[in-house]
């Protein structure tokens, strides 16, 4: 299982890597087309149907859940039934809400500040991300069968061919004239193609998706499953998205694109584990039970240790290249005002990356109800927090504010995941770390004393990361992962 988890994983992490490489150099091309406050109103039109992501009632989540376990069991029409009962779920519960928002577009710019010239062309622009709102949902529902079979390279080919064409496309349709509306008309069509590939691969890989019945002993436990994770979406959209809506209203739509530039280098160290979510969330539903307990704790304590090889590397490295990176991509502007707010999502980052696994665990033993609880206590106390910190500090303060609150979210998960899953990870592994740690410190004095990104950081970089790669082989890899990577390598090279 830790095999195809890891393939699978790696497949996923291309289908990430790829359009976000695309994007890096299209962005700034978008940017300079659209200059930094049609940019920022792009951002805002997209953000608004972030807000709807439990519109499809927790089905994504759902439909891999249940879909994997019957997978695990054998039962292929079983299958088919319960992704065509999840699609069934989610487009009732989400045209409606589309709907309204296709409806009421022109008021619904208007509440999140963006400037009158740019209001007509934002409210179409906003009808045409309503109906791609939808698509998107189905895509992550019709992708079940690969999920279930771990095939993430089918899953990632579908995803990532047309998101490259899009990313490209973009930036040549607004140089056309394509404008705001031009942009969310090529996002339209992506979702509708992908959608399409995705029933098609799985329709290869379950013949009995193309049937017309549902599971109907399922509606109840999925529509129980799907509750919670509704009730716990509402909260969870607000957490995550609250620092850019307030940000907004209290600034500008500039600000917010200086702010989203730091969230969008930041996010990049989600990316590994982001991928291994996908592979671990029908992983784990396949190993509930206790007579797969010893395995499920294994792959769990594995994966959050190797989440923590790559990411010290990861977040060093990020940190050192920030403000050269800003300044090279967005200009000036964003160069003097995204460092500040980065370095401190960053570091909220860092925690929030680990906390992916013992969400995933807790969401597969389907404990969404755990979610529901624990947002919705959250959230209460983060409005505060993030309307103070953002209305006295602007974009650091809104960033501070996202950081304080996943940080403290990864503490509770941590101990959830042991409490409910019986799943933890050992002090004896976050000791073996300490030395690797302190290894990777020299970069960050290096470029708090230049300031700069020079030759002399980047070689120090770079002789911290061998030191690095050697204590982790020596000291924190155990034993039989040790042969596992070495039975790869020959592998690989014997081919």
């Amino acid at each position: 299982m830790t095999t195809k988890v890891v393939k699978g994983s790696l497949w996923t992490l291309v289908g990430q890597v790829l359009p976000m490489a695309v994007s890096l150099i299209t962005t700034p091309i978008v940017i300079r087309l659209l200059g930094a406050e049609g940019w920022g109103v792009m951002l805002v039109v997209l953000l608004i149907p972030s807000f709807l992501g439990f519109a499809d009632f927790g089905m994504a989540l759902a439909s891999t859940k249940f879909g994997s376990e019957a997978f695990a069991t054998g039962t292929r029409d079983k299958e088919g039934r319960i992704v065509r009962t999840a699609a069934l779920i989610a487009l009732m519960s989400s045209t409606p809400i589309a709907a309204a928002l296709f409806l009421l577009s022109g008021i619904v710019v208007g509440w999140f500040n963006v400037p009158e010239p740019f209001r007509g062309e934002a409210s179409l622009a906003l009808k045409l991300a309503a109906i791609t709102f939808v698509l998107t949902l189905l895509c992550l529902i019709f992708n079940t069968p690969q999920l279930a079979r771990l095939r993430m390279d089918l899953n990632t080919l579908v995803n990532t061919g047309f998101r490259v064409l899009g990313a490209i496309a973009i930036p040549i349709v607004i140089y056309f004239g394509g404008g705001l509306v031009g942009i969310f008309i090529v996002l339209f069509a992506v979702s509708t193609l992908t959608l399409l590939g995705h029933i098609f691969v799985s329709g290869r890989l379950l013949r009995e998706l193309f049937q017309i019945s549902i599971e109907r002993a399922a509606i109840r436990p999925m529509l129980k499953f799907g509750s919670g994770l509704v009730v716990a979406g509402v909260a969870a959209i607000l957490l995550t998205n609250l620092d850019r809506f307030i940000l907004t209203k209290v600034t500008s739509v500039e600000t917010l694109a200086f702010y989203s530039a730091a969230a969008t280098l930041a996010s990049m160290v989600t990316l590994m584990t982001g991928s291994m979510i996908q592979s671990l969330m029908p992983a784990f539903s396949q190993l509930q039970g206790a007579e797969n307990r010893e395995a499920l704790t294994a792959l769990y304590s594995r994966g959050t240790r190797f989440n923590l090889i790559w990411l010290v590397p990861a977040i060093v490295s990020l940190a050192i290249i920030a403000k050269t990176f800003f300044t090279i991509w967005g200009g000036e502007d964003f160069g003097r005002e995204s460092p500040m707010p980065f370095y401190i999502l960053l570091f909220g980052l860092a925690f929030n990356v680990l906390a992916y696994f013992p969400w995933a665990t807790i969401m597969a033993a389907g404990r969404s109800d755990i979610f529901a609880k624990l947002y919705w206590i959250e959230l209460v106390p983060y409005i505060a927090l993030v309307s103070w910190l953002t209305w006295n500090f602007g974009a650091s303060g809104a960033a501070a504010a996202w950081s304080i609150r996943v940080i403290a979210d990864a503490a509770i998960l941590f101990w959830l995941a042991k409490k409910i899953g019986g799943v933890s990870f050992t002090d004896r592994a976050i000791r073996s770390f300490a030395g690797a740690f302190v290894v990777m410190v020299p970069p960050l004095a290096a470029i708090l004393y230049f300031r700069e990104l020079n030759s002399a950081v980047i070689i120090i970089n770079l002789i911290c990361m061998i030191a690095y790669a050697l204590i982790v082989w020596k000291v924190v890899l155990e034993g039989d992962e040790i042969t596992w990577f070495r039975n790869k390598l020959n592998a690989y090279f014997v081919r």
